[in-house]
């Protein structure tokens, strides 16, 4: 979870100037970004929000939403410099396609999985890291 924080908090400081030069471009990127890693953040959030009091909740929505927000907009960035509109064009049609919307589906649940699954190892990677970081 510690993990997941700190990447949010690591994209969101790196945000930079984001270029507005095609408008319709970083729409579609906008929507990569979102159906590439909605359902996770979705999932990630649902996880956080278990363990904020009930009553910091809608407080604590609000800077999360902001910062996925900030996130998003830096993620878009990098894919508007690293790929072309066609590329954006076919991930769009990819994530309209049969598996593109089972892999949205399914993206909450096996992110849960695959976090619990990190979680069963970070005992042993810890040990490893300690055995070769002295």
């Amino acid at each position: 979870m510690k993990k997941l924080i700190l990447t949010f908090a690591f994209v969101a400081v790196a945000q930079l100037g984001f270029a507005q030069e095609d408008p319709a471009f970083k729409a579609d990127v906008m929507k990569v970004v979102q159906r590439s890693s909605g359902a996770q953040i979705e999932g990630a959030k649902k996880q956080i929000l278990g363990m904020i009091p009930e009553d910091k909740q809608t407080a604590f929505l609000v800077e999360f939403d902001a910062l996925i927000a900030k996130a998003n907009e830096s993620t878009a960035k990098i894919y508007m410099e690293e790929y072309t509109k066609e590329d954006i064009k076919a991930m769009l049609a990819f994530y309209d396609s049969p598996v593109g919307k089972k892999m949205d589906q399914k993206a909450a649940a096996i992110t849960t999985k695959s976090q619990e699954a990190m979680m069963e190892l970070q005992g042993e990677i810890q040990e490893v890291i300690g055995k070769y970081a002295q």
